[in-house]
């Protein structure tokens, strides 16, 4: 392992490696502090910018955007009281009332010091645990394939905003769109209207339509936004050690937290950081405090939102299933790079894991001074005029769509699915699902039927093997426990 780890640190010997790491980091804070943008969207915004690159380069700037766009939401929280992320809405409850106080330094600082301790706990766990989980991932057959993907399509009710039956609309949507294109054994077509179609759906173009283009068609709708006044930033370096001496518990207990509740496919940052706010509250000395300026509070949510990136990429990289809405916009930008995440990702490609491992521990240092030095700057950037940022991003999703294959083709797609997420997003039905039944819709198909032909038919092969029995009997849970939650919460309602 040590050497594994070594070999991915010698990837930044290469300088453009350092270059993607900055600009990720520096485009992840401007997209944070932007309220409404969040990871998932400058991920997918960033994807166009990928082609051509070295893999290794695009995927360390991605993971780089991801978790300073993670912490960038905390920036506007603190000062302005509007959370650029849902992850740093926790941190708004404390942390405004310290900038109302006159210590917005003190809780930026708090802030940046906790989320960088964090990535450096849970990117320690990560390495511990993925490897793990990769080599036991290595003894699977399509059997076990198969109900792999069904667990991952089982969590589809913790990208679905607290509605289990909307997380199935949008799952099946997905897996509808994932039949689009030459049948992979047969070679017949499927709802291929026009050749283009042959290769079924574009990635690229679905992630920027779903999830770009229908933000800015919100933006439009909503038109310009209120600015508001910055507060000014006084001592930002002003915290001395002892106060994180004092926070220590706080900060270790919320980076374990964050990082175990990250690898739980779909429960992502922003449960990560309630649970652990919750829980600071709870054994503080002076939970009192908590909602009226408590640096506690601010160190346990800002640590456990960005330990949980490092939760969500466990199983994306060890299992190829996403852990977070963002992470499963990141198996979309892998596969565009020719690269199959999953336990055979350390064996044929481990430079991409281990250059994520090296671009964690390396980017805290860099992520925390660009975070110190620039809190004015990037505070500036919520008070960019609404109109102009859907320009912004209108036009770059048109330009990467249309880069991805150099024809109007892509774009049309984009259009008509940012119509799509548009339509959906008002109706309340989340677009993580459908993604994730879009990538995961070809693997489920493909190992069922390479399983029946090993089988010869007999569907004995899915109840025979243990680790196939026990992956479908999560999926099964999975998939009956939140339907049983919400008709057992109905029932009361009823009753009382």
């Amino acid at each position: 392992m040590i050497d594994a780890l070594l070999f991915g640190f010698s990837t930044f010997s290469d300088p453009y490696v350092w270059l993607g790491l900055i600009f990720g980091a520096l485009a992840g804070y401007l997209i944070g502090a932007i309220p409404g943008l969040g990871p998932s969207l400058g991920v997918a915004l960033m994807i166009p910018f990928t082609y051509g690159m070295d893999p290794v380069v695009a995927i360390v700037m991605l993971v780089g955007l991801y978790v300073a766009a993670e912490y960038g939401g905390a920036i506007t929280a603190v000062l302005i009281n509007t959370p650029g992320t849902a992850a740093a809405v926790a941190t708004a409850w404390d942390g405004y009332p310290l900038t109302q106080q006159g210590k917005a330094g003190v809780a930026l600082n708090v802030s940046i010091i906790g989320s960088g301790i964090g990535i450096l706990v849970s990117a320690t766990l990560l390495v511990l645990t993925a490897i793990p989980l990769s080599e036991l991932a290595l003894r699977f057959g399509p059997g076990e394939y198969f109900a792999l993907a069904l667990v991952g399509l089982s969590l589809v009710s913790g990208l679905s905003d607290g509605s289990p039956l909307k997380g199935l609309i949008a799952m099946g949507l997905g897996l509808a769109f994932a039949t689009v294109g030459l049948d992979t054994q047969t070679g017949v077509p499927r709802f291929t209207y026009s050749p283009e179609f042959f290769e079924g759906l574009p990635l690229v173009p679905v992630l920027l339509g779903l999830y770009a283009l229908s933000e800015v068609l919100f933006m439009i709708e909503q038109g310009a936004a209120q600015k508001v006044k910055n507060s000014k930033i006084n001592g930002i370096m002003a915290v001395p050690l002892s106060t994180y001496y004092t926070l220590k518990w706080h900060i270790l207990r919320s980076s374990v937290l964050g990082y175990i509740i990250g690898v739980i496919p779909g429960a992502g940052a922003s449960i990560a950081s309630f649970v652990s706010y919750a829980v600071a509250k709870k054994t503080s000395k002076t939970p009192e405090k908590f909602g009226k300026g408590s640096i506690e509070g601010v160190a346990a949510s800002e640590t456990a939102n960005n330990a949980a990136v490092s939760g969500a990429m466990a199983p994306l990289l060890a299992l190829g299933i996403p852990g977070s809405a963002t992470t499963a916009v990141l198996i979309g930008a892998l596969m565009i790079q020719g690269i199959q995440p999953g336990p055979l990702l350390f064996t044929k490609n481990p430079e991409i894991p281990y250059s994520i491992f090296a671009s964690l521990f390396i980017g805290v240092p860099l992520m925390v001074l660009i975070g110190l030095a620039g809190a004015k700057l990037w505070a500036q950037v919520a008070n960019i005029p609404r109109p102009a940022i859907a320009a912004i991003v209108a036009s770059i999703s048109l330009i990467g769509a249309y880069a991805s294959q150099n024809s109007m083709y892509p774009v049309y797609v984009m259009t008509a699915f940012g119509i799509v997420g548009y339509g959906l997003r008002k109706v309340g039905i989340p677009l993580a699902p459908i993604i994730l039944g879009l990538v995961l819709g070809e693997m489920i198909e493909t190992n069922f039927r390479r399983a029946l032909v090993i089988s010869r038919g007999s569907y004995d092969i899915f109840y025979t093997h243990p680790l196939t029995v026990i992956l479908l009997s999560i999926a099964v849970l999975t998939f009956v426990l939140p339907a049983f939650g919400a008709l057992r919460r109905r029932w009361r309602r009823e009753a009382t």
